[in-house]
């Protein structure tokens, strides 16, 4: 039992340093890829790590109007809720240090407390900004919300179909890839499924298209202009993290491929192997889902972001459910 707990401990500070580093590892290749696609220099891969430092060296300014215990309450939330959500997915051949305590429903819940945090932040800092800011977040999620459940459902749904069991959970969609089970029409589907999630990923991290919320030339930062200093520096920690947590569960459903399915490798030079093919995964997702969308796309205004989400992306899903559906009915793949 001890060293079970002691395991556990480890688990969860190791993944909690992972997040933090390769978070902020994260937003420095964004950055850099976004400048060369602009066939600008771009700030150093390191320039994330030196604005945290810079920022939590500064003062925590409250305002006097805010709520003040909501208002510093809020970052340390969002951070909380983004490395607990990297508690639940594997990295890699690691299983999640708590895989067998949820599943991905449970994931898309926790996927909504950083945003649920920074709403509420927001709120209370007493700003007009923030709390125009705010309704534009919770508009937001309204809209991306469906066609990720739609997607995560309808996947789940084809591997139960399949005869696989516990298709909810995490560890279950990691090693048995969707793309395995399923026909032509299934295929199709999960083509469709893939551009939806890729679409999402942005609006779930609050990235131009969709960083009406915090639109800087109309609201001056909005649900966070009155941040700053370590309550500032928890929140871009917070979008780090999350930003991992994201491209890992876009990883899982659409890409759980190891190297050592396919190369015998053992021991810890399978690990490794496995590790680093991972990264070149997340890596691959945070540039086509995020880099690319933000570069080739100018922000939303709020109402065609619901159009966008509600009508677009969503009919996209359903299309992709239908698909596996068909897939299924039809006897095409793997069915029980």
């Amino acid at each position: 039992m001890i060293a079970m707990l002691t395991a556990a401990v480890l688990g969860c500070i190791g993944i909690t340093v992972y997040g933090l580093l390769f978070g902020l590892v994260l937003q420095g290749v964004d950055r850099k890829c976004a400048a060369r696609m602009q066939a600008r220099y771009g700030p150093p891969l390191h320039q994330p790590f030196i604005d945290i430092a810079k920022l939590l060296c500064k003062d925590n300014i409250i305002p006097k109007n805010a709520v003040k215990s909501v208002f510093n309450a809020a970052p340390i939330i969002a951070l909380a809720a983004s490395i607990t959500i990297l508690l639940y997915l594997p990295v890699g051949n690691l299983m999640p240090v708590l895989g067998g305590w949820g599943d991905v429903i449970l994931v898309l819940y926790l996927l909504t407390v950083p945003g649920l945090a920074m709403v509420a932040g927001g709120l209370a800092s007493g700003s007009p900004y923030a709390t125009v800011g705010s309704q534009r977040e919770m508009v937001t999620m309204i809209a991306y919300e469906l066609p990720l459940a739609i997607a995560v459902i309808a996947m789940a749904w084809r591997l139960n179909a399949a005869g696989v069991a516990d298709p909810f959970s995490l560890v279950t969609l990691a090693q048995t890839p969707v793309w395995s089970v399923v026909g032509i029409p299934g295929i199709i589907g999960m083509l469709l499924l893939m551009i939806a999630i890729t679409w999402v990923t942005p609006a779930e991290l609050s990235r131009v298209p969709c960083d009406t919320p915090e639109a800087e030339t109309e609201l001056c930062g909005g649900l966070l202009v009155e941040y700053s200093g370590r309550n500032l520096a928890l929140f871009t920690l917070s979008g780090a993290v999350k930003t991992v947590a994201m491209a890992t569960l876009a990883v899982v459903l659409f890409l759980p491929w190891n190297i050592t399915w396919f190369v015998p490798l053992a021991g810890a030079a399978g690990i490794i192997a496995d590790l680093v093919f991972f990264a070149v995964k997340v890596l691959l997702v945070v540039f086509f889902s995020v880099s690319l969308i933000r570069v080739g796309m100018a922000r939303f205004r709020i109402n065609h972001l619901v159009t966008f989400y509600w009508g677009y992306i969503t009919l996209i899903g359903f299309a992709g459910m239908i698909l596996l559906v068909l897939d299924a009915v039809l006897g095409m793949g793997v069915v029980a």
